[in-house]
Order: structure tokens, then C-alpha cells, then sequence
């Protein structure tokens, strides 16, 4: 029996594919550093906890589809804080930020219809344009430029009349791009000039380094009905578990629409979303600590690349990641041997390959992507443990080495 073609086309993401291996180097009694994935260290949030733990319901019953009314005005309320005026009307609750894009990939696109975005890109948004058959086109940006948008006619020259919208990732993942407002501004004018819907995936928007500060398209009156911002409690509340995510945007028409997706799923976890109505009424003064402890883990990764030959990177301005050009050949090949036959006094790291973020894969075959999510001490054992590795790999495979 075959399966469908849509479903051939979708590949295991790189940030996956490589626990089996470690699964049996930690058998062997290896101790591992997460560095491949955005699974934070930091404590949730107590009263997430103590709410899903007071629940007295005799019956866990169906929710609304498009979430519990508590949680989208608490949702409001939270963006209000930010500046942005939106009601409950305006806001779906999905099952995390991943249903939030799947649902809007589907609301938007017919089957080989098109979406521009910055490369790299999050790579599941690679598997999510396979699932719905739509084209996802690429505009390159580089390390050497702090990934800075290219000049507007390159991006305008890919957009075709199958273009449905640009898609932007701010702050970035895997890059860690911050958009300065002149670079938004470039974004919302092409969306009214060709009439695209311009989707904004800001699940990292707390964790922001320099003084440009919160910049976004929803600030902008003009874009409103072209405009879907998508959003999820998972980063910035260190709440990955609880699958809470947003469609927002002030397109009635649209809404209605995705809001028969929601319906078909019929609901979100009734437990994970009383939780999140705890979090996003917390104050925005809770983030303080937390941008403050995730600035003292990137810098402690920065000074460790720098003393590291051969490898080559900026310091992000946004949420927890680095990608980072190293001096050999193929990366992939790398991870799997610091899994496989690598340890430094008993322990090794997990990186994520960077050529997963790029949709030609041939590309970024050097670089890796290293998530900055663990503490301190563990982030600094994570760069000995890669200096030393690179230094046993190039002695190795010389040949595999820049």
C-alpha cells in the first residue's frame, strides 16, 4: 500500500533524527548536553503549576475550539501590555505555535501556492509546506551581515502570482535576527504593494539583546487585515510542554475561517490552558531576570567560539541560538561522530546541523546551530567539550577540515 506524496515529501527534522544515537552513547554511560533543541532549563513558572494542580473538575470535559475565554482575554490582556490592541475575537488558541502556522499555512494557501521568507529558516516550516502543498521560496541572508534583509528588490523579485504571503521569523530562529524597524517597514510595504498576508512568528519576542527594542508589523494600522501574528507560551515562559499557542489577526473574515480548523480538532488541553492564563497575567517585569540570565549564557558562548580557530559567528541580538560556521567540511558528519566516538572526560554535546535550515541542503553544510538554553556552568562545559572535539575530529579527518 502507498502512502501519500505529500507525506514522502517531509523528511525528519535534524533536530530529531540524531536521539537514537544518543540514546545509546548515554547507554554506554556518556553524559550529553542538549545544545540541538529550544528546550530550556529555566523554572517554569510556579503558579502554571499550582493552577493545573488545583483543578477540581469531576468531568475533564471539551473546551471551546478556539480556547477558553479566560485564556484569550488574559491573551489580550498581555498584548495590550506590548502595545497592541487586540480582542478576543481576534485570537485563536492552537495547540501550540506549530498548529498555529500549520493552521495558517492551510487558511491562506491553495496547493502550490507560494511563501517568501528569510533563509535559514525554522526548518519544521520546511515539513509544514510539504504537509500542505504549498512552495516555500527562499531569500538568502548571511552571517557575514548579522543576516540582514537583502535589498528590497531581491525579495521583491520572488514574488510571483502564486505568492499568497512573506513569512518572517522575529526575533529569529535559527539566527537569532532582530528586524530593525527599517527592515519591517520594507516587509509591511511590499505585503500592501503585492497584496500578500505577512505572517510574523514571534515566539521568541521577550528574549531581544540590543536597544532596538519590540518592533512589529502589528504596530502598523495599514497592514491590519493582511497581517497573522503567531505566537506560543513554550519559549518565553519555559513551557514547552504545555502546548498553548495563538493565531491572531484582525481579518474577521479569515478567522472564521481558520476557526473551522479548530473545529475539526475539536479543542486544546483544558489543563495546559487554565495554566497559561497564570502566565500571561504575569507582570512584564518577569522577564527581567530571565533576559538577564539568557544574556550571561550567550556571552558565555560568544567568548568560547572566539577562542575557538577557524570558527566563525556573530553575536545574536535575539532569542537563544547561535549558528555558527565551523572549520570543517560537513557538519552533519561532525555531530555524529562527537556522538558516536567522541567524549571529553566522559561527556560530549548534541548540535543541530545548520544545512536543516536551509531549503537547499547542500547549503550550510559547515555550520551548526547551538541553542544557548542550558546554565552557565553546563553552556561552558558544552564549549570545552566542542573545542576539544574539533580539535580530535581534524586530527582524525584532516582531510574533512578547513
Amino acid at each position: 500500500m502507498e502512502t501519500s506524496y505529500r507525506i514522502q515529501k517531509m523528511s525528519e527534522p535534524a533536530l530529531l533524527k540524531y536521539y537514537p544515537l544518543v540514546s545509546e552513547a548515554q547507554k554506554k554511560g556518556k553524559k550529553v548536553y542538549f545544545l540541538n533543541i529550544g528546550q530550556p532549563d529555566i523554572t517554569t513558572p510556579e503558579g502554571f503549576l499550582k493552577r493545573v494542580n488545583s483543578i477540581d473538575q469531576k468531568v475533564l470535559s471539551y473546551q471551546a475550539p478556539e480556547g477558553i475565554t479566560a485564556l484569550r482575554e488574559a491573551a489580550c490582556g498581555y498584548y495590550s501590555r506590548l502595545g497592541l490592541n487586540y480582542d478576543t475575537g481576534d485570537c485563536l488558541v492552537t495547540n501550540g505555535g506549530s498548529e498555529a502556522l500549520l493552521f495558517t499555512f492551510i487558511g491562506i494557501c491553495n496547493a502550490g501556492d507560494e511563501i517568501l521568507t528569510a533563509e535559514p529558516l525554522y526548518s519544521i516550516y520546511k515539513e509544514m509546506a510539504a504537509a500542505t502543498d504549498v512552495k516555500l521560496v527562499g531569500f538568502k541572508t548571511y552571517a557575514e551581515d548579522g543576516f540582514a534583509l537583502p535589498d528590497p528588490s531581491v525579495i521583491e523579485a520572488a514574488i510571483t502570482p502564486r505568492t499568497r504571503a512573506i513569512l518572517m521569523t522575529n526575533p529569529g530562529n535559527p539566527t537569532g535576527k532582530v528586524f530593525t524597524k527599517k527592515e519591517i517597514e520594507v516587509m509591511v510595504e511590499l505585503a500592501l504593494k503585492h497584496h500578500l498576508y505577512l505572517i510574523s512568528d514571534e515566539v521568541y519576542r521577550e528574549f531581544i539583546y540590543g536597544d532596538e527594542g519590540y518592533q512589529s508589523p502589528a504596530q502598523y494600522d495599514e497592514l491590519a487585515d493582511q497581517f497573522i501574528l503567531v505566537d506560543s507560551i513554550s519559549k518565553r515562559y519555559s513551557a514547552c510542554g504545555a502546548r498553548i499557542g495563538f493565531i491572531l489577526s484582525k481579518n474577521q473574515a479569515l478567522m472564521e475561517q481558520l476557526k473551522k480548523l479548530c473545529q475539526m480538532r475539536l479543542a486544546v488541553s483544558t489543563l495546559d490552558q487554565l495554566g497559561a492564563v497564570e502566565l500571561l497575567n504575569l507582570d512584564q517585569h518577569f522577564f527581567d531576570g530571565i533576559l538577564a540570565e539568557y544574556t550571561k549564557r550567550r556571552k558565555i558562548v560568544y567568548d568560547a567560539l572566539q577562542n575557538i580557530p577557524g570558527v566563525i559567528c556573530k553575536e545574536p541580538m535575539g532569542a537563544f541560538y547561535f549558528m555558527a560556521k565551523l572549520p570543517i567540511k560537513d557538519a552533519s558528519h561532525f555531530i555524529e561522530w562527537m556522538i558516536n566516538d567522541f567524549d571529553y572526560l566522559g561527556e560530549t554535546v548534541l548540535l543541530s546541523p545548520a544545512n536543516d535550515f536551509y531549503l537547499n541542503p547542500a547549503d550550510g553544510a559547515d555550520e551548526v546551530r547551538i541553542a544557548y538554553v542550558l546554565n552557565g556552568a553546563d553552556m561552558l562545559k558544552g564549549m570545552t567539550i566542542l573545542k576539544h572535539g574539533l580539535e580530535a575530529y581534524c586530527m582524525a579527518f584532516p582531510k574533512a577540515c578547513k
